[in-house]
Order: C-alpha cells, then sequence, then structure tokens
C-alpha cells in the first residue's frame, strides 16, 4: 500500500493550492487492488449516468472520519473511515451514486466555472488542488484559490440542500438501473442522522458538506418503496467491498486484531489475504508468505495478488523475488501505472546497472500512465540519478514536491532542473510551469 499524499493533481487546468495544517493533513493511500475494487463498484452507477468509468476514478483518503465528495468531474474520493464503517456493499454504492449524481447533474462544473479567476499552471496541464479533508474544523481544503481559505473550502465542497435532494433523486435513479437497491440509501442517511444537532466540532465532514433533512430522508423511503429488485447472476459487489474493506482494514488496523477477527477455519480468497497483510506486518514473513502463495495457487492470474506478494518480499529486502512477482503482475496487467511503480521499485532495489536500467525504462511508462505519485515520482528521479541525468532527476524531484504540497522544496529543484535541461526542451519548460505554480502560491499567502 503505498504511503500519504498531500496534493492531488486533477485534469482541470485552474491551480488550487492547500493551505494545510501538516500535522492534521491526510493523504491518498494509493493500492491497486483496493482501487481497482472500488471502481468495479462504482462502474455500474458510473454506467447508468452516462459516466466513463475510464474518466471517473474513486480513491481513498486516510483519514478515520466519515466523508465522500468530488471535487472536479474526473474523481471521486470517499474516506477510509467511511468505507470500514459500511457494512455492505450497497451502502458504499449508494454514496458513489450520490456523488455520481454531483458530476452527472454539474454541480461540480458550476463551482469550477465560479473559480476560473484562479491561476493556471498550463505546463503541468492539471490542476494542483488539496485532495485532503481534515484541516482544522473537518472542511476539505480544496479551492483555497478563490479566497480565504476557510471560506473558500465552505463554499466549494458545501452543497445546497437542493443539491442534495436533486443528487438523492438522481443517484437512486443511477442504482436502480445498476440494479442496486435504493434502500441502502436510507440506511447511510440514518448513519448521519442528528448531526446537524452536534456542534461543528463533533460533526462528521459529511454531515458539513451534505446538508440531511427530513424531506431528503422521505425522499429516499419513496425512492426505496418503488424499487423493483431483479435477479443479477453476475453480480460480484459484494466479493469487490469484501476484498477492498478487508485490505483497507488489514494494513490500518492493529495486525493482532486483523487475526482475531478472521476465523482461523476460513480459508477463503479474503481471509488469506487478510492473514497474509497482518503477518507482513507483524512482521512475520514466514506466515505471511504461506498465506501469499496459498492465494496464488488459488489465483495465479490475479495480478494484485502477484502485486502483495512482491510488496511483501521487496518489504522483507528480498529483492530478486520481489522482481519475480511484480513481473508477473505486471505480464498480467501490463498498463497498471501502480502496478508498474512497484515493479521498477523492485528493479532498483537490486541496485546493479542492468537492474537500474530496467527501472528507468519501467517507472517512465508508470509515470506516464499516472504522474499523480509521488513515491514513483521519488523512484524516478533516483533511476535518473543513477543514469547520470541530473536534469531530470531535479525535475522530476520537483513535480514530487509539488505534489505533496511542499513548493518552496518545488522551487529549489525546478530552479536546478532549469540550469542543467536544454531550454526550450519538454523538460525544461515543465520545471517553468512547477516555477509559476510555486510562484502563485506565495503570491496568495
Amino acid at each position: 500500500m503505498a504511503g500519504r499524499v498531500l496534493i492531488f493533481l486533477t485534469a482541470v487546468g485552474l491551480a488550487f493550492v492547500a493551505i494545510l495544517q501538516p500535522a492534521r493533513a491526510q493523504g491518498l493511500i494509493r493500492d491497486a487492488e483496493i482501487e481497482y475494487s472500488l471502481q468495479q463498484l462504482a462502474r455500474p452507477l458510473l454506467n447508468a449516468a452516462g459516466l466513463s468509468p475510464n474518466r471517473v476514478k474513486v480513491y481513498v483518503l486516510a483519514d478515520s472520519s466519515l466523508n465522500a465528495f468530488v471535487i472536479d468531474s474526473e474523481h471521486i474520493f470517499v474516506h477510509s473511515g467511511l468505507i470500514l464503517k459500511l457494512q455492505k456493499p450497497e451502502m458504499l454504492q449508494a454514496v458513489f451514486a450520490h456523488e455520481i449524481a454531483h458530476i452527472a447533474n454539474g454541480h461540480i462544473t458550476r463551482r469550477l466555472t465560479n473559480a476560473a479567476n484562479s491561476r493556471t499552471a498550463a505546463g503541468l496541464g492539471i490542476l494542483l488542488s488539496a485532495a485532503v479533508a481534515a484541516t482544522g474544523n473537518g472542511q476539505a481544503a480544496a479551492g483555497v484559490a478563490a479566497g480565504t481559505s476557510g471560506t473558500a473550502q465552505r463554499l466549494f465542497l458545501a452543497h445546497t440542500r437542493s443539491e442534495e435532494s436533486s443528487a438523492d433523486q438522481s443517484g437512486a435513479r443511477f442504482m436502480a438501473s445498476a440494479g442496486v437497491d435504493p434502500a441502502a440509501m436510507i440506511e447511510v442517511l440514518e448513519i448521519f442522522r442528528g448531526q446537524e444537532a452536534l456542534a461543528v466540532s463533533r460533526q462528521d465532514p459529511y454531515a458539513q458538506s451534505h446538508p440531511l433533512s427530513r424531506d431528503r430522508l422521505r425522499a429516499a423511503r419513496g425512492y426505496a418503496a418503488a424499487y423493483t429488485p431483479r435477479n443479477n447472476p453476475e453480480n460480484n459487489n459484494a466479493y469487490w467491498f469484501a476484498r477492498a474493506r478487508g485490505k483497507l482494514e488489514a494494513f490500518i488496523r492493529n495486525p493482532s486484531s486483523t487475526l482475531r477477527k478472521i476465523d482461523r477455519n476460513d480459508n477463503s480468497d479474503i481471509a488469506l489475504m487478510r492473514r497474509a497483510v497482518a503477518y507482513h506486518r507483524m512482521p512475520n514473513r514466514s506466515k505471511a508468505l504461506e498465506n501469499i502463495n496459498a492465494l496464488a495457487a488459488r489465483r495465479p492470474s490475479d495480478p494484485f495478488v502477484h502485486e502483495l506478494l512482491g510488496q511483501i518480499h521487496l518489504e522483507s529486502r528480498d529483492a530478486r523475488s520481489a522482481v519475480r512477482a511484480y513481473s508477473r503482475a505486471v505480464e498480467l496487467s501490463p498498463r497498471h501505472p501502480l502496478l508498474l511503480a512497484g515493479y521498477g521499485r523492485a528493479l532498483l532495489a537490486l541496485d546493479t546497472a542492468d537492474g537500474n536500467r530496467r527501472a528507468l525504462r519501467v517507472l517512465e511508462q508508470a509515470r506516464a500512465r499516472d504522474a499523480q505519485q509521488p513515491r514513483m515520482l521519488r523512484d524516478l528521479a533516483v533511476a535518473y540519478a543513477k543514469s547520470g541525468n541530473n536534469g531530470m532527476a531535479s525535475l522530476t524531484t520537483a513535480e514530487r514536491y509539488a505534489l505533496l504540497g511542499r513548493l518552496s522544496d518545488a522551487r529549489i529543484h525546478a530552479t536546478r532542473a532549469e540550469a542543467l535541461l536544454p531550454r526550450g526542451s519538454t523538460g525544461w519548460n515543465l520545471a517553468q510551469d512547477v516555477l509559476r505554480a510555486a510562484d502563485a502560491a506565495t503570491q496568495r499567502r
């Protein structure tokens, strides 16, 4: 499971720079298996809404509070705390359907249009925005560039009651079209019932950005009553929900607690995966390998199983075994950027001339498919440095610091890259864009 990220890049073209309290800021959990599993749950709802599942992605924020939100038309963010709170896939799909409705109904597009006076980062071609919902008052740190931080955050994420009602209605329709019972929407709303009577400091962020009313609950009950269930023999929602939630919990919660929750006679896919993660974190390498190898024997064509096997080997300092496992994962899913990033990291760990050359090639492929991975960018910078390309090493380091919100550090490395790279080259122009983004952030403070 990848580390935490403070700033997330999205393809919109405006520059929002977050002003965060570092001690409270939470970040993205980048894990290929979890993201894939959540995407499987969102896919039928996105199709029902007429949106492309290849464009709208679901990401997890490492935050124990309960929230989900969208900040543009291509990304849905959900807190890890909300995933672990919900007990069945239909409830999480109700959350997704509601957020998808905000996108489909144009609520976010209007907000971005209203923020059009923000500075651009044209060369980056992306929006520097805070996909972080853990500032002091529980508001997400998005839209800071549109005004003062507190006001902008509240205005950008706080939906009106009419928008919430509209999203509920559309979300229920998307659920019904996808064969998901809209009654799950009621169960989600009941979790937040009574939140508005609490002091703001005690409310979950979801209650602050998604105002709840008796009318919303009444309408949700009406949507559920009108739904006609239908059989769907290919419905794998329970499996993907258990897989995403199970792995997330195994990595976040105490490993001993994870093991206690698994029945000793349970040898299902999910149980084997959870045991492997828990034993790995203890650490108990032999037990971790026993479980993940058993799962790999059962699911030999599952790239995410081989990825986890590679992670266990790599973090146990067995680089050669890690390379073999990641190589198999990439063979099974050759275009997945997170798998490519892991493979490149394992190749670097070999610390050989051949491994370094291969790592650079693989990490460049990962970057081309998903540049929003600070850990990958760190590895890519190392690979460039080992190849003698110090200009690209400095540029990649500057990009990583920009992603992390450390724009003063990004400026230092972008300045170095500017001096080392050929004037007018793609890398030189990108260094200029990082410098402009850093300067814009300084001017707004």
